[in-house]
């Protein structure tokens, strides 16, 4: 099953966790320092919350599409660059607690969009080269 991922960039990550918490009516499936994350059965999403600047609003970071195998990934960035659309794809690469495989594209709007699968967890941030001018999932501190 493949789901809609949502990044937000949130100045509080606690509020954010207790808002989100109750309205979807599950916890986190993830938490790291300035980083959460949730896996919501229905509607299918994958809700992350990244910690941006104390005091700013809410802002979107990137949006995704959450896959099972790399195949998937490699079939998504043949579709998109088949339909004249520009890339990049990074591999077993480190980004919001995890290794992944993913392409990236923009939309009309320059908003960034990810197709990618979760290879292994991991014990550190990491930084995609591409999402948000800060990298995604970096965090605001």
């Amino acid at each position: 099953m493949s789901r809609v991922q949502l990044a937000l960039r949130v100045s509080d990550l606690e509020a954010s966790v207790a808002f989100y918490t109750q309205l979807f009516g599950t916890g986190p499936a993830k938490r790291r320092e300035g980083y959460a994350n949730f896996a919501v059965a229905e509607p299918p999403l994958k809700l992350v919350l990244l910690e941006g600047e104390p005091g700013a609003e809410t802002r979107l970071d990137h949006l995704g599409v959450e896959v099972q195998s790399t195949e998937e990934v490699t079939a998504a960035a043949g579709r998109l660059k088949e339909a004249g659309l520009a890339t990049f794809e990074e591999n077993d690469t480190s980004c919001c607690y995890a290794v992944q495989d993913k392409v990236w594209v923009h939309g009309p709007g320059r908003e960034p969009w990810e197709v990618y699968v979760v290879k292994t967890d991991a014990d550190t941030p990491g930084r995609s080269a591409v999402a948000a001018p800060e990298g995604c999932c970096a965090t605001g501190r």
